[in-house]
């Protein structure tokens, strides 16, 4: 009679699809004596697949002898004993439970075992640094490190389960692979639920979570991981900016987590606990969930801002592209590759030739030509994605329009029009064009030098202040490329041929949003708030040279009247967005700006300010007695002490104020 046990095993067997490498890996092992030290995240699949390595062990007429941790009070008699000459394969489970006696297992428990017998470990964590550090256990163990289904087996275990093939992709991508994650979502379908994303399913996050997270110490070490989740890394310096607490403490327990591993630059959990946390915060708190997300980006902006030097500074933005790429839903942005061994550098005289050469192939001769004469023209404005060797895998060119720009590049003219009739750049402003790029052997296909490319761009967002426009005009995939910079809030502006070949533009204004704000549209898009179409903003006006000195006037007359300083066009000004907080109102802000201005200038004409806008002392001609002035001069005084408090801000909306 078959027993209920019976018939279970053999459903998830029908169910169990791929680890062809492990069951391999299983199958050379048997018969001679060793470890094989399986390790994987929580819901990976190590349990299913120990019941396979039982039904081989069987079959090849061995006894596999089962353990389960969760099931034994640890102690030395909790393991059982192998007769001599059993011909026996040990499968020990969760064992990490038993990390605690994990010298004494090693030691003197396997020690004992027969010569014959394979034993199998799966637990959360690799195998400690006591089995590395032993070259006699280094020789006879095989660590397996056991990830998420590939695409196919994701595929046969889908369709196993009868899962109709047009949410094979959809769940796929959800679930990223991960058995668990992936079971649950086929429950979920069961049940009728179609879902879009992990949010849309709060009760298959909590089961993840359970499953996933040991229990968490305290609200601090919470926030830990919630920091940890929403970052591409995690460095001490990371959680003492957003966690509270003793950081050194806390990135000490985040090391510990079996779903956290190390990389050179800072701890990152495994994709599926990253994606289950966060999804649990934005469902459970999402005000909160904003909060650490704009900190985290605000932290990374000044750590870029920070560091000395654009290669070094580069090397932080490469790291959070390739890290975020990876979990972009947008296909241009989610393949970028590491840049490995490729480097950015600026244009030498023995590159011109390979570049035109590389242009001319994948481009044609007439975009040859326009890359040589932006060569010969702006040489600064190039960089060359070197290999180690230092010959050019790829280029990038990002050019600083003008008006004498015109005429000659099809491109760069399409860029310069559209910021003359929409927004023309102001004195002191810079309008950015992402003209060229391609790789010698990818084109525009995903490399290292498109990963290069693509962390320049973001560089030049974080630290360039004093632009009006940023034009992106390199990618001739308009399909691909539109989407990922509609998320990033860039809009499709216009378009240009070169050599039959279409380019399309898309722009951002950063005088109407500026660097705080796309981060608020992106924020919004991540958790799918209602967000404004990217190119919106072209409704709002640009202030120009005497519109923004007026407006500077008509502020300081209405310091003391509130309604008339809410309707002040100077509100809608870049300094006024990039220097606000959120404890402070655009009003408030405005104040504080107009009041640092005033402590600018020279002690006679701040007074003059001060007295007679800031902090009044009466009319104006009580101004004028309380400084011993008479009228005419007072009022020559307060006119001058206007314009240049006028010029100091307007520095600061055009120009460079925070260096």
């Amino acid at each position: 009679m078959t027993s209920l046990g019976q018939t279970l095993r053999e459903l998830r067997r029908r169910s169990f699809t791929g680890r062809d490498e492990e069951t391999a890996v299983f199958r050379d092992a048997l018969g001679a004596p060793g470890v094989i030290f399986v390790h994987g995240v929580g819901g990976v699949g190590k349990s299913a697949l120990l019941d396979v390595f039982a039904d081989l062990a069987a079959e090849k007429g061995f006894e596999p002898v089962r353990v389960d941790a969760r099931h034994l009070a640890l102690g030395r008699g909790a393991l059982p004993v192998l007769a001599d000459d059993a011909l026996a394969v040990l499968l020990i489970d969760t064992y990490e439970l038993l990390e605690p006696v994990d010298d004494w297992i090693r030691e003197h428990y396997l020690s004992s075992l027969p010569a014959s017998c394979l034993v199998v470990i799966a637990g959360r964590r690799g195998p400690g640094p006591r089995w590395r550090a032993d070259p006699a256990w280094r020789e006879v163990t095989r660590v397996v490190a056991l990830g998420n289904l590939s695409t196919e087996d994701g595929r046969a275990h889908l369709t196993a389960q009868g899962v109709p093939p047009d949410l094979h992709d959809r769940l796929l991508k959800i679930s990223r692979g991960h058995p668990l994650t992936l079971s649950m979502m086929v429950d979920a379908v069961r049940r009728g639920a179609v879902p879009r994303t992990l949010d849309d399913l709060p009760d298959v996050v909590g089961a993840l979570l359970a499953q996933l997270v040991d229990e968490v110490p305290s609200t601090r070490h919470r926030t830990a991981l919630e920091v940890c989740a929403l970052s591409a890394v995690t460095t001490e310096d990371l959680l003492r900016a957003l966690a509270d607490g003793d950081a050194g403490e806390l990135f000490a327990w985040l090391r510990t987590q079996a779903f956290v591993d190390e990389s050179p630059y800072g701890l990152y959990p495994h994709d599926v606990v990253r994606d289950a946390i966060t999804a649990d915060l934005r469902w459970r708190d999402p005000v909160r969930y904003a909060d650490l997300y704009r900190r985290k980006l605000a932290f990374f902006h000044d750590q870029v801002r920070a560091t000395a030097g654009e290669r070094e500074r580069l090397d932080l933005v490469v790291l959070t592209v390739v890290l975020n790429g990876a979990r972009s839903p947008y296909a241009a942005l989610a393949s970028l590759p590491p840049p490995m061994r490729t480097r950015a550098d600026g244009l030498r005289d023995g590159d011109r030739a390979p570049i035109a050469a590389m242009t001319a192939e994948w481009q044609g001769s007439e975009q040859a030509e326009l890359v040589a004469h932006w060569m010969r023209r702006r040489p600064e404005s190039f960089r060359v994605f070197r290999a180690e060797t230092g010959e050019p895998r790829g280029f990038g060119a990002c050019l600083d329009l003008t008006a004498a720009d015109s005429g000659v590049d099809p491109g760069a003219d399409a860029m310069w029009e559209y910021a003359e009739r929409h927004g023309p750049p102001r004195s002191g402003e810079r309008v950015r064009a992402w003209r060229f790029f391609l790789d010698r052997d990818h084109g525009q296909r995903p490399s290292p030098s498109l990963t290069l490319f693509v962390a320049w761009q973001m560089l030049d967002v974080l630290v360039g202040d004093d632009m009006a426009w940023s034009f992106v005009g390199a990618f001739a995939d308009a399909e691909l490329w539109t989407p990922a910079m509609e998320s990033l809030d860039f809009w499709a502006a216009a378009d240009y041929t070169v050599g039959g070949t279409r380019f399309p533009v898309f722009a951002h204004d950063w005088r109407r949003t500026g660097v705080v704000g796309m981060a608020d549209v992106l924020h919004a898009r991540r958790i799918g708030a209602p967000t404004r179409p990217a190119g919106q903003v072209l409704a709002e006006a640009v202030l120009s040279r005497p519109e923004f000195t007026d407006a500077v006037r008509s502020a300081l007359r209405a310091l003391r009247t509130p309604e008339l300083l809410r309707s002040n066009p100077l509100l809608r000004t870049r300094m006024v967005r990039e220097d606000g907080r959120a404890d402070r109102t655009p009003t408030e802000t405005l104040r504080d700006l107009l009041t640092e201005a005033t402590a600018a200038l020279k002690p006679e004409l701040g007074v003059v300010v001060d007295r007679t806008f800031l902090r009044p002392v009466g009319v104006q001609e009580h101004v004028a007695d309380s400084l011993h002035l008479s009228f005419n001069t007072y009022r020559r005084h307060r006119d001058k002490a206007v314009a240049q408090l006028a010029e100091l801000l307007w520095d600061r909306e055009t120009g460079s104020p925070r260096g």
